[in-house]
């Protein structure tokens, strides 16, 4: 009599998966149009239950109160201006970053919504704060005395509703030339989250571009000819079409990336001033159009393109803006990142984690108990 084969026993990894499984806790349902609406003990991490938390822990509850004034009073300033967010705002926002507040969430069908909510922006202005790099970067050229004077000489010179433009290019040439390297790429080349419209407002606003830039765009291939017509401008853009020459559309450049961005940062000033074209990303261009440009329409759009279309360019900013948000990343965990930025705009409607959590264990497990 041929005895049966015994079953073979599960291997370790299955029963980790299914010990896994047992331990995490069931998935909640989604409310259905006659709920009841979800109480504070049902949500994980409330907002309202984390201001109550937070009040029962007096460090706590003073930067709160102290950091809920502070958002209110939030502005973009201009260059010559001091950067808008005091000291102590910011000291309030990083004793709140080991609080229940950070990560609380509010359900939209939730009693108290409006408390909620209101809790919940508040926190989240706070962490828009500590995690503006181009107000940190002001911040620390305002701290170095070589950088704050350069700065407010430029500042002052491209203010109020009558400044000359010429001597506002000339204050910006020579903060880029003078001040050092690393406070200059700083100020222009800061990250920001894609949706932080005030940290990229203030970006797009470290060359003062409303006198700096002409309020009439001319023609792409008469901003060259002006160019041409001065040494210093003639020369830094052959040093600008000569390093950032883009290899491939991989964004290879011609020679090293920092020489890309020195020569880029060495036009700032000149008449090819070249600069951000909104708060929301981190494309770059001329300000000049090749309307009118008859026959020489393709010369013309080679010349704009090697600004607005460069793969070498556009990824030497990059890197280098990455490397900014590395500098900082370990003093918050800051949304620079575009994942990042997403995953926090949503907390406040995000449904609890386990149902995806629960599927990526369950699938691994029924593909492993198939080859088994």
């Amino acid at each position: 009599m041929v005895r049966p084969p015994s079953p073979r026993p599960l291997p370790p990894v299955v029963l980790m998966l299914l010990l896994l499984l047992l331990l995490l806790p069931p998935s909640p349902l989604p409310l259905a149009a006659g709920d009841p609406l979800p109480t504070e003990s049902r949500l994980m991490n409330s907002c309202l239950q984390a201001r109550r938390k937070c009040q029962a822990d007096p460090i706590c509850s003073a930067a709160y109160h102290h950091l809920d004034s502070c958002t209110s009073s939030i502005s973009t300033p201009l260059p010559s201006e001091e950067p808008s967010v005091p000291a102590d705002c910011l000291e309030a926002a990083q004793q709140l970053r080991n609080s229940s507040l950070i990560g609380c969430m509010c359900h939209r069908r939730m009693k108290n919504q409006v408390a909620c909510l209101d809790i919940y922006w508040t926190v989240h202005r706070a962490r828009s704060l500590d995690s503006d790099l181009c107000l940190k970067f002001a911040m620390l050229c305002t701290l170095n005395d070589k950088c704050d004077r350069l700065r407010k000489a430029y500042g002052e010179a491209c203010s109020g509703p009558h400044c000359q433009r010429h001597v506002c290019l000339r204050q910006l040439l020579t903060f880029f030339e003078k001040a050092a390297e690393p406070h200059a790429q700083g100020l222009l080349l800061c990250p920001c989250a894609p949706n932080d419209r005030g940290c990229g407002e203030r970006r797009r606003n470290t060359i003062a571009p409303s006198c700096a830039l002409p309020p009439v765009a001319p023609n792409c291939l008469e901003l060259r000819r002006l160019c041409f017509s001065d040494p210093l401008c003639r020369s830094r853009l052959v040093d600008f079409q000569t390093h950032c020459h883009p290899m491939d559309i991989l964004g290879t450049c011609a020679t090293e990336q920092s020489r890309c961005l020195r020569a880029y940062l060495g036009l700032i000033g000149t008449a090819m001033t070249p600069n951000f074209v909104s708060n929301v990303n981190t494309s770059v261009a001329l300000s000049c159009t090749c309307r009118g440009s008859g026959n020489l329409q393709e010369e013309c759009e080679q010349l704009e393109g090697f600004f607005s279309h460069n793969p070498c360019l556009t990824e030497a900013i990059a890197a280098k803006m990455r490397f900014h948000s590395q500098l900082f990343y370990q003093d918050w965990p800051h949304p620079t990142f575009a994942v990042m930025a997403h995953q926090n705009e949503n907390r406040a409607l995000r449904s609890q984690p386990w149902a995806p959590s629960l599927f990526s264990c369950t699938l691994p497990l029924i593909l492993l108990l198939s080859l088994w």
